[in-house]
């Protein structure tokens, strides 16, 4: 008893070459029953810094005061003022924790805020 043997591929239909699909990457996906939310403008990096500053004012203020203990407790250790660096990178150390718990609030108040 023979068995009839078939090349192999012979026994699924050919596909047709189909022409790449070419996405338009400026433009939302355009799908049925779905309409996206229009994009808000733009902002620029001070308009999003004035709004962020507006939004939680203590974050900017903690950074500030870090960053004037540092420069304050490194020239003071330069100086050879011992004492008062010490003094100084500890309140640099209380002012990155303020910063710190102004985010952390500021992220809280944030996720509680309800949606408009």
């Amino acid at each position: 008893m023979a068995t009839a043997t078939t090349p192999v591929g012979q026994d699924q239909p050919i596909k047709a070459d189909l022409p790449p699909v070419v996405f338009d990457l400026s433009q939302p996906p355009v799908i049925e029953g779905f309409t996206p939310l229009p994009r808000a403008k733009e902002e620029n990096f001070k308009d999003k810094f004035i709004r962020k500053t507006k939004e939680n004012p203590f974050v900017p203020i903690g950074c500030l005061g870090t960053a004037g203990a540092l420069i304050y407790g490194l020239s003071a250790f330069r100086r050879g003022k011992t004492r008062q660096s010490q003094l100084l990178m500890r309140a640099r150390i209380f002012a990155q924790g303020f910063t710190v718990v102004a985010i952390i609030v500021g992220v809280a108040a944030t996720a509680l805020k309800p949606k408009q």
